[in-house]
């Protein structure tokens, strides 16, 4: 998943993005409230955690924004306030969630998870895909008690396209929230294409993958 890192403090700002690569999100920075508006609207982020406390203006300011360009983000407040009226106003403006620093970036994964869980109506840590299980927290994939191996970018586009069961991805939404932003728009989609081919293979093994939809010049879905 993509995130958006806004926070001027850079050394904390460094720690969350080396904490959440680990994690396997794909992270951008921002040190400054121009900085983030750019990013906001140039990209699509899963999650955009946001310091309130700016060098260039009150994060709170950006939310509106940032809203109106990522309505399907996940946000969450990351400040050194404390107080209750900044922690309303941010819940107001439709934040998912608060944490004053400082906060532990267990706590901070611990977060995004349950809001993750809460986003996509995901009520377990393993979800059912047709005669297959998924483990997102271990980032496992079974057939009855058989261990399937993908390797990680597989895994990480069969989970996010199960996340957005029922929706159609293009390529392109594949392609920027689990490999990145491309430069320009003359990437090579057969780089999509062939990971999806190598996915219906090893797990064609087992059972069969008709869940797994290609949606003729547009991308792909699983079907629920």
């Amino acid at each position: 998943m993509k995130v958006l890192i806004i926070e001027d403090e850079k050394t904390l700002a460094y720690e969350m993005e080396t904490f959440l690569k680990k994690a396997f999100y794909l992270c951008d920075l921002a040190h400054t409230a121009a900085k983030a508006a750019e990013c906001i609207e140039m990209n699509q982020y899963d999650f955009i955690l946001l310091d309130l406390g700016l060098p260039d203006g009150d994060g709170l300011s950006l939310l509106p924004k940032a809203k109106k360009h990522n309505p399907e983000a996940a946000y969450i407040i990351l400040t050194a306030r404390g107080n209750l009226e900044d922690k309303i106003a941010g819940l107001d403006l439709g934040a998912d969630d608060y944490l004053a620093k400082p906060f532990s970036l267990l706590e901070l994964q611990s977060r995004m998870q349950a809001i993750a869980r809460r986003k996509f109506n995901v009520n377990a840590e393993t979800v059912p895909l047709g005669d297959f299980s998924v483990n997102l927290q271990t980032r496992f994939i079974y057939f009855q008690v058989q261990q399937i191996e993908l390797s990680r970018k597989e895994f990480d586009l069969l989970s996010y396209l199960l996340l957005h069961k029922n929706r159609v991805l293009t390529r392109m939404q594949l392609s920027e929230h689990i490999w990145g932003t491309f430069a320009d728009d003359d990437y090579d989609s057969n780089y999509i294409d062939a990971h999806i081919k190598n996915i219906r293979k090893k797990l064609n093994t087992y059972a069969p993958t008709d869940w797994l939809e290609t949606v003729r010049g547009v991308g792909y879905r699983i079907r629920k």
